[in-house]
């Protein structure tokens, strides 16, 4: 069955209805087999509504009209009245509309919106909001509650929308309709009138602010106490607000000690604040909902939101005639003006963001807009990441409501194209400023008035418990002189309740403001806090594109100057160097055999620190060691950023040749020391290593022989073992190399192991190798034996100690044998002579 839906003058719609099939045998009864419900409506394809139908099919036999139901009564010539067993029931229901305000208005016809009002229908009843005079100035409306009386369906299922419609009253009597918006669900803005609500204290945090607007509440004192009478203790340098932050998510290995000397963490949440479930929102003062421009010239539905609607609703129902009505949900609340608020954005860091690059990865940065004002922080992009750290603060002032409208964006940089949106995240800061969670600033766990957990709030935690008295109509607080008890709403509290096994440091601030803080806290106000945001983007507004964690503190202007803000800029790592001398080796394999048939090594030691192997460094070559012994009194050198609080180290450098940015790396501080066997025409070959944790440091031995594998075993030490902390350590350490799945002993080293610091390097030089400038300590050349040498380069050297040596009496007996061989030649030769001369005898 097709229904159309039709108008006077154009169809609307069409829906499609499955009859109720009624056979003869079965009841008569219309209504015992009917039930409304709400079917779809669409034209060319889009949805165009709901109706509420019901429909029957009934066969009907030749001529018998016996078994056909009743008809009921007519309500026009093709019209009847709806079955009494079908019709919804209704009551007299009130509704009861706050009016806040309307928020970007876009232009309608080339116009903007100058002049609004809002029509509130439900259920055929209509209420108009008086006109805005200046929206461009004021946007909120005059009066802030209307009142509709409506008959309403006791069911929800049947209970019709409510339908807001803003009308911009324009020269010439015309007021077209320049927004509209339809609530489907009513359910959640149902109530018990006689049950008690927020609502006064609604008003009076309004009337609070309104009073507020124009007076400067600065206190001489504790200004003075905040900025200059304190003298700030001397912290650990390890201790930063990043500290703080670790000690919060659960990441103890980088706060340092920030948890033992007993300071604040905060809160964490995972989603955005108005998706926490206490805090309804932020939406416990006022709604907002989207204004939509309906139907187009081309009789196109706009899907793109004009504007927005400020406001709340409040339904129940009314008694019958005679009885006494229920009191009024709403309160007329002062008419509020613009607020001049400083409003400091922190965002801390990004987290799996969407990549952007070629190489899977982006580089991000934030853009802040705010009403006309935009930050670009592109100069501060973090290189080829998806999880940067932004570590920034963005400081901006602005008139709520205004500008309203925070965004945070993250950008991708590039050079030689237009930077691409990863995506962007809005807050609302009116429904912050407004909402009675206090959500401008998270209060935290104590109040210091030094230190990285100084006090910004503008008011004291006594001044905002006072004014939290008078919102809630009650008594205001009393708090004792020395500030251990306070009674507030009919209640006493203690402050040793609240810190009897808390560390009382040198930041806390005097006990009543203490003490005060704790109570505020326990009015479940939204605490100190960072929030987790989802990025989104106008293409894909359904794909998340990454997340960022940061936090917004408001400060009306109107109450004074706020706290210092948080310092939360990324930590910087430190330079140091690690000096390593290598002085002597022993009981080195010795892995070759000389020409000579003697096992020897030409042992030389190699080092780095895993992370930066483009930096290895290497002694000279002891050669022909015929007993594993080496001499080499040679240094190593390697320069590395070090970041105390996370304890790693951090590296830069270019993954590819063609990048533009390094990519940064961080990795744990230690050092790899390799002995090898030099070959002048094969490839070195490797004796044995040993990996020197700085942060845990395995205690060398004093001589050659306590060195031994079992030193290598992991054995847990205590924390005295950090070369940070020692400064300089020598010993002897083992290598082992592994073979046949055991690790045998390649040799031991003994060596000097110094952490220098960048104003000790200055101090202190010192040169690689045995380079000047050679002290601290000086080098001597090593003292190696006779037989060290390169055989290639010392010929003499090598008929010296390697062929004299071995084959002396060899070459001595070939001597002595030449000699008899010479003289028996030379006899030979001349004894025939001889004879003659002797037969002869020429000179007789």
């Amino acid at each position: 069955m097709w229904f159309n839906c039709q108008g006077k003058d154009e169809p609307m719609g069409r829906c499609m209805c499955a009859p109720v099939v009624k056979l003869p045998n079965k009841s008569p009864s219309l209504s015992d087999s009917l039930k409304l419900q709400w079917l779809p409506v669409t034209k060319k394809g889009c949805s165009a509504g709901e109706v509420l139908v019901a429909a029957e099919l009934i066969l009907k036999e030749k001529g018998d009209d016996k078994d056909l139901p009743l008809v009921p009564p007519r309500r026009g010539e093709n019209l009847y009245m709806v079955p009494q067993g079908i019709r919804p029931v209704v009551q007299l229901t009130a509704i009861e509309v706050l009016t806040w305000g309307l928020r970007n208005m876009k232009t309608f016809q080339l116009a903007a919106v100058s002049s609004p009002s809002l029509i509130v229908e439900c259920g055929g009843e209509m209420v108009q909001t008086a006109v805005i005079k200046n929206f461009k100035k004021h946007p909120n409306f005059p009066g802030s509650v209307l009142l509709l009386k409506v008959l309403l369906p006791k069911e929800e299922m049947y209970a019709p929308p409510i339908v807001l419609k803003v009308v911009d009253h324009r020269p010439f009597g015309r007021k077209p309709v320049v927004g509209q918006c339809t609530i489907d669900c009513l359910d959640q803005f149902r109530c018990d009138p006689y049950r008690p609500t927020s609502d006064v204290c609604m008003s009076a945090r309004v009337a609070t602010i309104t009073a507020a607007q124009g007076d400067v509440v600065i206190d001489i004192e504790e200004g003075n106490v905040l900025r200059t009478q304190i003298k700030e203790a001397k912290e650990d340098e390890a201790v930063d607000w990043w500290s703080k932050f670790y000690a919060s998510v659960g990441e103890h290995k980088k706060c340092g000690p920030y948890l033992k000397l007993g300071y604040d963490t905060l809160q964490v949440y995972d989603t955005e604040l108005e998706e926490v479930p206490e805090f309804q929102g932020l939406t416990d003062f006022c709604s907002t909902f989207k204004l939509y421009r309906g139907k187009t010239e081309d009789e196109e539905e706009d899907p793109s939101v004009v504007g927005e609607f400020k406001g709340s609703f409040r339904i129940y129902p009314l008694p019958d005639q005679g009885e006494h009505a229920p009191p009024l949900q709403f309160r007329e609340r002062p008419e509020l003006g613009p607020q001049e608020c400083l409003v400091r954005i922190y965002v801390v860091r990004g987290i799996d963001l969407q990549p952007k690059d070629t190489n899977g990865l982006c580089d991000p940065y934030i853009k802040i807009m705010l009403g006309r004002k935009t930050i670009d922080d592109r100069d501060n992009y973090k290189p080829n990441t998806l999880n940067p750290e932004f570590g920034r603060m963005f400081e901006l002032s602005c008139f709520l409501p205004l500008e309203k409208d925070l965004k945070i964006a993250v950008f991708d940089f590039d050079l030689l194209s237009r930077d691409e949106k990863v995506g962007e995240t809005v807050i609302d800061l009116e429904n912050r400023f407004l909402s009675c969670f206090r959500s401008c600033c998270g209060l935290p766990e104590t109040y210091c008035v030094s230190g990285i957990n100084q006090w910004r709030h503008q008011l004291r935690p006594s001044q905002i418990l006072q004014n939290l008295a008078k919102e809630k109509a009650l008594l205001p607080p009393h708090i004792d002189e020395n500030g251990d008890s306070l009674s507030f709403a009919g209640k006493q509290y203690k402050l040793q309740d609240y810190e009897e096994n808390s560390v009382i440091h040198q930041h806390l601030g005097p006990a009543r403001e203490r003490l005060a803080l704790h109570v505020l806290r326990d009015q479940g106000f939204v605490p100190e806090h960072v929030e987790t945001r989802t990025l989104h983007s106008s293409h894909q507004p359904n794909l998340p594109q990454g997340k960022i964690q940061m936090w917004v503190d408001i400060f009306p202007k109107s109450q004074g100057l706020p706290g210092p803000p948080c310092v939360i800029t990324p930590r910087k790592a430190k330079k140091y160097s690690l000096r390593v001398v290598v002085w002597n080796t022993t009981e080195v394999t010795l892995d070759e055999t000389s020409i000579t048939g003697e096992n020897m090594s030409d042992i030389y030691v190699k080092g780095w620190m895993p992370g930066m192997e483009e930096n290895k460094q290497k002694t000279d070559v002891h050669y022909r060691s015929l007993d594993g012994d080496g001499n080499f009194n040679w240094r190593f050198i390697f320069g590395f950023d070090y970041l105390p609080a996370e304890q790693l180290c951090i590296a830069s450098r270019k993954e590819h040749f063609w990048n533009l940015d390094k990519t940064e790396h961080k990795f744990p501080p230690k050092v790899t020391i390799q002995i090898w066997d030099n070959d002048k025409f094969s490839l070195d070959d490797y004796l044995g290593s040993v990996e020197l944790d700085l942060l845990n440091l395995m205690p060398p031995a004093k001589t050659p022989e306590k060195c031994s594998l079992n030193m290598l075993s992991g054995k847990k030490r205590n924390a005295s073992s950090s070369l940070f902390s020692q400064k300089s350590v020598r010993g002897w350490w083992p290598c082992a190399v592994e073979k046949n799945g055991k690790h045998d002993l390649g040799g031991k080293v003994e060596m000097t192991l110094e952490i220098v610091e960048e104003k000790e390097m200055e101090e202190r030089p010192a040169g690689k190798g045995r380079d000047e400038p050679n002290m601290n300590p000086k080098l001597e050349p090593p003292n190696r034996p006779d037989t060290s040498f390169f055989w290639f380069t010392n010929p003499c050297k090598t008929m010296k100690f390697i062929i004299w040596r071995r084959f002396k009496w060899v070459f001595l007996g070939l001597i002595l044998l030449l000699l008899v061989i010479l003289f028996l030649g030379i006899l030979f030769y001349s004894l025939p002579n001889y004879i003659s001369m002797k037969i002869v005898k020429p000179f007789s």
